[in-house]
């Protein structure tokens, strides 16, 4: 039996790249949510949060989320063989 070192040396890395690229969207998705239905974000709360940030935040967060589970589904079908 042999083993091919960088066969698999290769798919370690990708697989940790994968990984933490899945990660940081998924954290960048949980910050970028907007808190709250968006009443109350006045001068008490630190400043003006506009409705154009808000859309923003939600966008960002909708886009980092449905990546995370693009790469999931795209995992799933490699393991299935689909």
């Amino acid at each position: 039996m042999d083993i091919h070192w960088a066969a698999l040396g290769g798919v370690f890395g990708v697989s940790l790249g994968i990984t933490l690229l899945t990660v940081v969207l998924f954290s960048l998705g949980v910050a970028a949510l907007p808190r709250g239905d968006g009443a109350g974000h006045g001068v008490a709360h630190g400043g003006e949060h506009s409705r154009g940030a808000h859309r923003t935040a939600t966008a960002t967060a909708v886009l980092c989320f449905g990546a995370c589970l693009a790469v999931a589904v795209y995992g799933l079908t490699l393991i299935i063989g689909g």
